[in-house]
């Protein structure tokens, strides 16, 4: 089963296929999603929206959970094994940083997660990771943690071979898919991969 994340960040740009997913937007993100995406539950605080919306499930702006987290939580206890998070980037760049570390604790709790702002898709992966049809796609990795073991990679720009990723330096960035079937294999610990869609033209 599907479940679907509406965050209050950037406003998403695209389409969201939600037909067979259970859809809860999150306080502000309200704004941008009603009428563009179905809903099918309202939760959070509302302190970003400024008024608590009708029939919405309501929690207290001093918590020790985020939106987002509440959000989650509720579509993995309602059976979801793989859920999209959109509208979570932009806007501040520390709730940016919360909604990665959702994306690791869906992967903790075996949940296939990916976020798409309107320039990457971002999810966490470990083990071996394959990109199938993405030549020319840029691709930039980055450990979840201090670090994390690429033991081999094939049909990449720059190769990762026997390679430690650490959170002290910047290695994993802007390599490129070169290949129609492209790999890694993470041997140890667990990565964040952002996939650039589009880069930001100023």
């Amino acid at each position: 089963m599907k479940g679907i994340v509406l965050l209050n960040g950037e406003p998403w740009h695209g389409a969201i296929a939600c037909d067979d997913a259970l859809v809860v937007c999150c306080d502000g993100a309200l704004r941008w999603a009603e009428g563009k995406v179905r809903i099918d539950v309202k939760a959070g605080d509302f302190d970003s929206l400024g008024y608590v919306p009708e029939d919405a499930l309501v929690y207290p702006s001093r918590k020790n959970f985020t939106d987002g987290e509440i959000a989650l939580d509720y579509l993995v206890r309602h059976g979801c094994t793989e859920v999209e998070l959109y509208g979570g980037g932009g806007g501040r760049d520390d709730h940016f940083y919360g909604n990665l570390c959702l994306l690791y604790a869906a992967f903790l709790r075996g949940v296939s997660a990916k976020m798409f702002t309107n320039y990457t898709t971002v999810y966490c992966a470990a083990g071996e990771v394959v990109w199938q049809g993405k030549c020319g796609v840029t691709l930039s990795l980055a450990p979840v943690g201090e670090s994390a073991h690429i033991i081999e990679s094939e049909g990449l720009r720059y190769p990762l071979n026997d390679l430690t990723l650490t959170a002290h330096a910047c290695r994993g960035l802007s390599n490129v898919v070169e290949a129609d079937a492209a790999r890694i294999v993470c041997d140890a610990g667990t990565l964040f991969v952002f996939e650039v869609q589009e880069e930001a033209k100023w």
